[in-house]
């Protein structure tokens, strides 16, 4: 596996500057140091309160060895004081969380603890930092955070509290297109046994022709998006295998790229693009993430067509 892995991940376009980390427990330990203190600045007074910086290993031999994410648990820390409720069962359902373009941020960590208080396991991965990326907004996707994906759900499978045979993945922007590309049959999915219960992607560039989709996969894209156009998601969706696992694509006529980042109002360019928060398709959005969610990964999940 990890030669084809390692062949496919070549193919992605190296970015200027990228320099590997070398590797070592005392690297490890400075990157979970930058993160934290990222995280604490992002999270201000409630990072006491928030979840916990965790490793894990790398599924591909490429490097780095391991990486990084932000875990948030149902029944501890914020999770457990935004739920509001007692979450007393032995094994969670879990969410892999895959960020933007800029990198893991509070807004990464915001899902997390979101999901976390509605009864998930969550994991936010940062790609970048591990590898000494300072962003990828000039590129379209990033196919190592598709495999990402595996090694964060290989970690989540591997502990006590996390039911593996409900796990998740959820990507925006740039992790939008890893989701995809995790669940694709002739992606990344061929080179894993594990398979994702569900996947949700926010405004992805969906460029993966004649899809095959190996789990239901739920896509929340913008009319306005001028970074990711919804059209090419209406084309994928529309010529997606018979045998691909549904799709459910909603769009929203008024909406820009990155529609659920409450800090982005008012709307501003980025790398070219407009930004823009829009409240009500961000909370239509979370709603619909929500029973997506509860759906798929309490076991009820009906085999319907491919629909808009």
């Amino acid at each position: 596996m990890a030669e084809g892995v390692d062949r496919l991940l070549h193919a992605a376009t190296r970015p200027p500057g990228k320099t590997p980390l070398p590797r070592g427990s005392m690297r490890v330990a400075f990157r979970m140091s930058l993160l934290a203190i990222g995280l604490a600045s992002w999270l201000g007074a409630g990072a006491a309160w928030a979840g916990a910086l965790v490793e894990f290993a790398n599924v591909s031999e490429r490097g780095p060895a391991t990486l990084v994410g932000y875990l948030a648990r149902p029944d501890q820390g914020l999770s457990a004081l935004l739920g509001g409720e007692d979450h007393n069962v032995e094994r969670f359902p879990a969410v892999v969380v895959l960020h933007g373009c800029g990198g893991i941020s509070s807004h990464s960590a915001g899902i997390a603890d979101r999901l976390g208080s509605e009864g998930y396991v969550a994991l936010a991965v940062d790609s970048l930092g591990p590898r000494g990326v300072a962003n990828r907004c000039n590129s379209i996707g990033y196919p190592e955070q598709g495999f990402d994906a595996y090694s964060a759900r290989r970690y989540l499978a591997q502990q006590g509290f996390v039911d593996a045979a409900r796990i998740a993945v959820l990507g925006e922007s740039m992790g939008g297109i890893a989701a995809l590309y995790a669940v694709d049959r002739d992606m990344a999915a061929q080179y894993f046994t594990e398979r994702f219960r569900a996947a949700i992607a926010y405004y992805p560039t969906c460029l993966l022709p004649l899809v095959t989709l190996t789990a239901p996969t739920l896509i929340l894209t913008g009319e306005q998006d001028d970074w990711a156009p919804a059209e090419r998601c209406r084309d994928m969706v529309a010529h997606a295998r018979p045998d691909s696992a549904p799709i459910a694509l909603h769009v929203y006529p008024d909406a820009h790229h990155a529609f659920d980042v409450a800090a982005l109002q008012p709307g501003r360019r980025a790398f070219g693009h407009v930004v823009e928060y829009n409240e009500p398709a961000a909370k239509d959005a979370e709603e619909k993430t929500r029973a997506f969610l509860a759906a798929h990964l309490a076991g009820a999940s009906p085999a319907v067509g491919n629909r808009r």
